[in-house]
């Protein structure tokens, strides 16, 4: 049998369709021998390699503030800290490496001050989770190895090749931004957040052509930083991926929007 692999794309509280997206993967009976996440991606993507559940995830999402303002603080580098995020990680999983997982898992972040891709698949998974969801500008950077890392996002918002590059021979992703519509910020953060977004959307496409399947779910009635939403959010990925994974697995040899195949 070939490895399934699966990648998971960043995109802030839309993250929380990757929920819905693992529920229909474990419905459809599709096995994930390998992970990769980046951003938000990386995140679910840990706590399912290291043996939650869709829903103890999905009971996670809705326990946490994904962007917590409470901590405002200014810095020379940014806005927020998410040391809070990684604390998130080592209280749910204990203090494990990223090599103590159920299955092999892949971690993209970015060397700000080189621009170059860093694939954590070794090391603290705390640490690497929290350098992947590093969002430039809002979060101040996270000093690891001598280097300052930031959300992976930049380099590579749905890690297909650092998935393929820990043994995945098909693919499946999920790509948050493919169908989604940006709205009216309402805050600073929102501001950001849609700047830095809206400028990956069109770089993610050329990540997308080496996957096998990519589930691309309409997000475009929600908000990036809205958790309100997050059920319904769930709910999308669920449906949109229960559809493409289906006609995946061959019921039909013509795929429609948002599905990319190959041989």
């Amino acid at each position: 049998m070939k490895k399934n692999g699966l990648a998971l794309g960043g995109g802030a509280v839309l993250g929380a369709a990757h929920v819905g997206a693992l529920r229909a993967v474990e419905e459809m009976g599709i096995p994930v021998h390998c992970l990769s996440g980046t951003s938000i991606g990386a995140f679910i993507a840990a706590l399912y390699a290291f043996g939650k559940s869709p829903d103890d995830i999905a009971d996670i999402a809705l326990g946490i503030d994904w962007i917590d303002l409470s901590g405002l603080s200014l810095s020379q580098y940014g806005l927020l800290s998410n040391r809070k995020f990684g604390k998130i990680v080592t209280d749910l999983l204990g203090e494990k490496d990223i090599e103590d997982a159920l299955v092999p898992l892949a971690i993209v972040a970015t060397d700000i001050s080189t621009g170059s891709k860093v694939v954590f698949t070794r090391g603290d998974v705390a640490c690497a989770v929290m350098a992947s969801s590093c969002i430039p500008g809002v979060f101040r950077p996270v000093e690891h190895d001598g280097k300052l890392l930031v959300d992976g996002v930049l380099v590579e918002n749905v890690p297909v090749a650092s998935l393929r590059a820990i043994g995945a021979e098909k693919v499946i992703c999920v790509d948050l931004l493919g169908k989604h519509v940006f709205r009216s910020p309402q805050n600073i953060i929102a501001v950001l957040l849609n700047a830095f977004y809206s400028a990956i959307a069109s770089a993610t496409v050329v990540q997308l052509h080496n996957a096998d399947l990519c589930i691309t779910p309409d997000l475009s009635a929600f908000s990036l930083i809205d958790t309100a939403q997050i059920p319904a959010i769930i709910e999308a990925g669920y449906e949109a991926a229960m559809l493409q994974l289906g006609e995946w697995k061959g019921m039909k040899k013509t795929f429609p929007g948002g599905i990319r195949i190959r041989g």
